[in-house]
């Protein structure tokens, strides 16, 4: 009984974090993609390394609540290969993270 509790408790965590990731990318993209149509199409005061760094801070913050679902996933049902799985998925996203955020402290403003 505590353990079904538990495990629906983690699935409904494991669910939020996927959606609120996804709605997070969506969102993150419109605005980004809306941003370079109002400077090219308006001449508006945006600069493309500051829509480039606010899309890939946001990029940044989804990978790591992708990360959180993947942990809460796999604490549900923890066999040995959802374990490995679930490393090399967070190994993947430490490292695109690392890169993306070396990415974003290289920009140069005026």
């Amino acid at each position: 009984m505590v353990l079904e509790f538990t495990n629906t408790i983690l699935e409904l965590f494991t669910i939020f974090f996927e959606v609120v990731s996804a709605l997070l990318i969506v969102y993150a993209g419109l605005k980004a993609a809306a941003k370079i149509l109002f400077l090219e199409a308006f001449k508006k005061s945006y600069r493309y390394e500051n829509i480039r760094k606010e899309f890939t801070n946001k990029i940044l913050f989804t990978l790591e609540l992708l990360i959180v679902g993947d942990i809460l996933g796999t604490v549900r049902n923890p066999t040995v290969n959802d374990l490995i799985l679930v490393g090399t998925i967070v190994v993947i996203r430490t490292v695109l993270g690392y890169f993306l955020s070396k990415e974003v402290k290289e920009y140069h403003f005026d």
